[in-house]
């Protein structure tokens, strides 16, 4: 499967990364292009880098599908289905006929709370 090969091509990139003491950072030992990391460029620092992103790598693969908010099945459901007007033709149901409108209140229109 691609995704196990740029999840070994990741732990070789780590593993075998060269460590420049004196600018405290990390170098990468090789070209890997899976990763879309050439030999030379910094992985690791102590500051002004972007750090490495693996789920930003599958995504430059289109691997992993975008979030809701980007774009989506769920995105289109809330801004296009759920906002529909309901056209309804059947007439709202009661459960007897005629029943509701005189029946006595329950405990005299007080509620479930006795005073």
């Amino acid at each position: 499967m691609f995704i196990d090969e740029l999840k070994k091509e990741w732990r070789v990139l780590w593993r075998d990364r060269i460590d420049d003491k004196v600018r405290a950072e990390g170098l990468a030992s090789q070209d890997y292009p899976g990763l879309y990391v050439e030999r030379g460029l910094v992985i690791v620092a102590t500051r002004d880098y972007k750090p490495l992103d693996f789920l930003e790598i599958l995504r430059r693969h289109n691997l992993v599908p975008p979030g809701s908010s980007v774009g989506g099945w769920g995105r289109f459901i809330r801004d296009f289905v759920s906002k529909q007007k309901r056209f309804t033709r059947r007439e709202p149901v009661s459960l007897k006929p005629g029943c509701g409108e005189k029946q006595q209140r329950k405990k005299g229109g007080r509620g479930w709370l006795h005073l």
